[in-house]
């Protein structure tokens, strides 16, 4: 793992030549001081995220497209960067007279939308952080992740498309404020036109716009590790853990990773939730800050024919593409050819989980020989995107290995923990646990001096890095992750089970899912009802991508199986089935002859 000074200084030399890109209001005095385990970049520095994205290409770029947005229903609409200054300005000046100020929450429960984007920039602009809630959430996970973060003003829309049907966006609001405190103000984004109830704190978006006095959406230059944005991690006892990214660390990795990693043209789209920071980092930030045009579609790309993914690429002139693996293989299983329509595009990125082989063979089969196809790895404690299979030169590289539980190098073809050797500038710079502790601590306690991800991977004889699993038990679902533990922890609640288990397995449309087995209780039997409540408790609490699309019916959970092999024979046991009864002496025979790792 040894790096040498050389490649050191040249390291920090790009990320130095990187930040110098961006509009400063006071350079930095330090580019990076050592303060384990976050350490600080760009000392003293200040700026403002929503100038550098927006303000300073109006001189050149200002009727340039900043946004390029569809719908699902088909309805269409370009903002240019002089529009979006003009109601970034606004939406700014609105939120100051509703009393947000530098260091305030706000929380953002709205889908791809221009005005998801627009509530972004202005938080930014005045030092106010933003959270995106997935539209998705069920009304009692909303109801906690509105709680836990806290915020004075909360966004919504009245309904949102999806999959041919309106979400009741409002309705699921006032319903989990009901349950929560300390929210001032309800801003609502006209959306489809349905009819809302409405309450006291409650404001129409457009209304705030054109009452706002544009002269206070002055801009306020905030140290370079101010939070700007919240993520959340996989649940935690039932409740989310909150990561805060720091506004000069977000920017500088999304500008150079926009640049280097997924750039080729001044189109570009990122095809994924919008509540996942990859989407915000490599679909709003990094286009914006590299004065490109950004794609921003509304709805699921089967809608209304699953041939609208190449409609869009052809219709917008989309260049350079970023989704995840499970959009792609739902792409494959629509068995759709592009037949030329995808003609701009030049490259295609997958982040979230591995693109296996067969997936990428279909990729380069159906794009052809002029698309660079490229699987990307990161984390969102690192700010999204940190590598990929095709690494750009240009592209700071911070040195990775995989190591043993003593942080030792391990041969090739044997197993272990993918670690980052040199300090990540995009790493997050907070945390916050419903218990108080630390979660992301193993990152840095495991192995001190560099960066355990938590990844299980080893090296092929090529040279190349194939990824295993986690040591956490967390996995990524459609580049969300999720908590094994909680999903086998609120299996083990319900009433009529006994013991429970999660694991990781795959579904030929989704890719990775969540499986689980159960043990019945005597007088609860295995019926598509009970097996559907089990399902629904996890969606529920958790959230939908914690629902276990496999389970598995076991008679006991026996001992004489470690944790990892018990759950790697349970996956192999439910692969290709929804629902299935086995008896704990199957999934022993399984494990024999599975390979020890």
């Amino acid at each position: 793992m040894a790096e040498t000074a050389r490649d050191t200084a040249a390291y920090f030399a790009a990320w130095a030549e990187a930040a110098g890109t961006l509009t400063w209001d006071t350079p930095w005095t330090e580019l990076f001081r050592e303060q384990p385990p976050l350490h600080d970049w760009f000392v003293e520095g200040r700026l403002n995220l929503s100038v550098n994205c927006i303000d300073r290409h109006l001189a050149e770029r200002g009727d340039r497209a900043a946004i390029l947005w569809e719908g699902e229903p088909g309805d269409r609409r370009v903002v240019t960067y002089r529009e979006l200054h003009m109601q970034v300005v606004r939406l700014a000046a609105a939120l100051r007279a509703l009393g947000v100020g530098q260091g305030d929450r706000v929380a953002l429960h709205l889908g791809w939308v221009p005005e998801a984007v627009t509530a972004m920039m202005a938080c930014a602009r005045i030092g106010a952080e933003y959270t995106v809630i997935p539209v998705a959430l069920p009304t009692e996970a909303l109801a906690v992740r509105v709680d836990d973060f806290g915020p004075k003003v909360l966004f919504t829309q009245d309904g949102g498309w999806r999959h041919g049907a309106i979400l009741p966006l409002k309705s699921r609001i006032d319903e989990a404020l009901e349950a929560s405190s300390g929210v001032e103000a309800t801003v609502v984004v006209r959306r489809t036109g349905v009819q809302v109830d409405w309450y006291e704190g409650d404001r129409w978006y457009d209304d705030l716009l054109t009452a706002a006095d544009p002269r206070d959406g002055e801009p306020v230059a905030v140290p370079a590790s101010h939070p700007v944005a919240c993520v959340h991690l996989a649940n935690r006892r039932g409740r989310a853990v909150a990561i805060h990214h720091g506004t000069a660390d977000l920017a500088v990795v999304a500008l150079a990773n926009h640049l280097h990693v997924m750039g080729e043209g001044d189109v570009f789209w990122g095809a994924a939730d919008i509540s996942w920071l990859g989407a915000q980092a490599h679909g709003v930030v990094g286009p914006l800050l590299g004065g490109a045009s950004t794609v921003m579609y509304e709805g699921t790309l089967d809608v209304p024919a699953p041939a609208r993914t190449w409609q869009i690429i052809e219709r917008y002139g989309v260049t350079a593409m970023m989704t995840s693996p499970s959009i792609v293989r739902a792409l494959r299983g629509w068995s759709l050819t592009p037949t030329g329509a995808t003609g701009s595009l030049r490259r295609l990125t997958t982040i979230g989980d591995r693109l296996e082989p067969d997936l990428r063979a279909w990729l380069r089969e159906v794009l052809g020989d002029g698309v660079r196809v490229s699987d990307a790895w990161g984390q969102l404690e690192l700010g999204g995107i940190v590598t990929s299979d095709e690494p750009s030169p240009a592209m700071p590289d911070p040195g990775f290995a995989i190591v043993d539980a003593e942080g030792d190098e391990v041969a090739a073809g044997e197993p272990g923990e993918w670690v980052m050797v040199l300090p990540w500038p995009g790493v997050l710079r907070g945390v916050e646990a419903p218990d108080g502790t630390d979660p992301t601590s193993y990152h840095w306690e495991r192995h001190p001096g560099v960066y355990a991800t938590g990844d299980v991977a080893r090296r092929t004889a090529s040279g190349e890095v194939e990824f295993l699993g986690r040591l956490d038990e967390v996995i990524s679902v459609s580049g969300q992750l999720v908590s094994l533990n909680e999903v086998r922890d609120v299996l083990r609640d319900q009433p009529f089970v006994t013991d429970a288990e999660a694991f990781e397995t795959t579904d030929q449309r989704l890719g990775r899912v969540v499986g689980a087995a159960v043990v019945l209780a005597d007088e609860a039997a295995p019926t598509p009802a009970t097996l559907r409540d089990l399902q629904d408790a996890a969606r529920e609490l958790l959230g939908g991508l914690s629902r276990p699309q496999r389970l598995l019916v076991v008679d006991r959970l026996g001992t004489g199986l470690d944790p990892a092999m018990r759950r790697r024979s349970l996956a192999v046991l439910a692969h290709g089935h929804d629902h299935r009864i086995v008896t704990w002496d199957q999934v022993v025979d399984t494990a024999r002859d599975l390979p020890s790792s």
